[in-house]
């Protein structure tokens, strides 16, 4: 017997033990599949959250969704990736397919973004969409640069970067002072709010989301934050998470008008020194983007996964099925 259940409050999806203990086994795996995380970006989001649940046996599937008509993951820009989450093994793919059944009744077009495959995530999804029904098509929509530890120290891994990221940090590491801190600290918070408005960024999207998330994870002594000086000035900031063996850098930032003295790369040598040697990750998680700064400091690539459901029973789907047989 299969029941699907839809919430627009992350705590309502807490009132189910098994679902609970669900997402608490998901939790030590990355802060974007976290019961916290989904409760900050419902309260961010710009449309009605919807957080599907399917319960078959003790099997769960567990999808987390903004929107009405055309369905989308509830993820923004700070989300490295946005899954469902379900029970091992065959039940839970069970779940998400009968999950995956129940949405045609709600929704014309479910679009899923970024999905992680080294998990076989983005094929779990597509396999149990399209068994529901849904006309499915998969495509690349990012990348995601990390870093494999491989037991090395902070020393080895530097020795091999590149030649001139290598000689930027000797020439350039005595100017630049480093904070770096296991705690939120509302001053230092500022100070990055400062470097990044002064920086090449865009604006930031949700700037109280992403504090609220720093709080939390200094309280939960996730937290590594470090602020650059120059003379007293904090001229560049970045905020990494370090939790079940991985370190997420989430953001940096640095002031244009300090760009000669590099202080980023400075900065980054500190951090990567911390979650290396002292830290002992095995794993350090870039985020999206295939910014070429990124190549430096990272060793291998991921995909991430654009999953667009189109459903053949609704008369809205129909021209999008219609180009897309054209399209090939």
């Amino acid at each position: 017997m299969v029941s699907v259940a839809y919430h627009a409050d992350v705590n309502e999806v807490l009132g189910d033990a098994k679902t609970a203990a669900l997402l608490d086994a998901h939790a030590s795996s990355a802060p974007f599949d976290r019961s916290e995380w989904i409760a900050l970006q419902a309260r961010g989001a710009d449309q009605n959250p919807l957080i599907a649940v399917a319960s078959c046996g003790d099997a769960r599937a567990v999808l987390a969704l903004v929107g009405a008509g055309h369905l989308r993951s509830l993820a923004n820009w700070y989300s490295f990736t946005a899954r469902p989450l379900t029970s091992e093994g065959e039940a839970g793919e069970q779940a998400l397919t009968a999950l995956a059944r129940d949405l045609k009744r709600r929704a014309w077009r479910i679009t899923l973004a970024p999905l992680p495959d080294e998990d076989g995530r983005a094929s779990q999804t597509e396999r149990a969409f399209a068994a529901a029904g849904w006309k499915t098509r998969r495509e690349q929509c990012d990348v995601n640069h990390i870093l494999e530890v491989g037991g090395r120290s902070f020393a080895e891994y530097f020795a091999a970067r590149p030649g001139p990221l290598r000689t930027t940090f000797k020439r350039k590491s005595g100017k630049v002072s480093v904070r770096l801190l296991q705690h939120f600290s509302p001053r230092v918070w500022n100070e990055y709010e400062a470097v990044y408005a002064a920086s090449w960024k865009p604006e930031e999207g949700n700037p109280a989301m992403l504090r609220a998330f720093a709080e939390q994870e200094g309280k939960a002594g996730r937290l590594r934050m470090a602020v650059a000086h120059i003379d007293g000035q904090p001229v560049a900031a970045q905020f990494w998470t370090v939790e079940g063996g991985m370190a997420y850098i989430h953001k940096l930032a640095h002031r244009e008008d300090a760009r000669a003295l590099s202080p980023g790369t400075t900065l980054s040598a500190a951090l990567f020194e911390q979650v290396i040697d002292r830290d002992k990750v095995r794993l350090v998680d870039f985020g999206t983007g295939d910014d070429a700064y990124k190549r430096d400091w990272m060793e291998a690539v991921r995909l991430r996964f654009r999953l667009d459901c189109l459903n053949p029973a609704a008369p809205r789907a129909w021209p999008h099925l219609v180009r897309r047989a054209l399209a090939g």
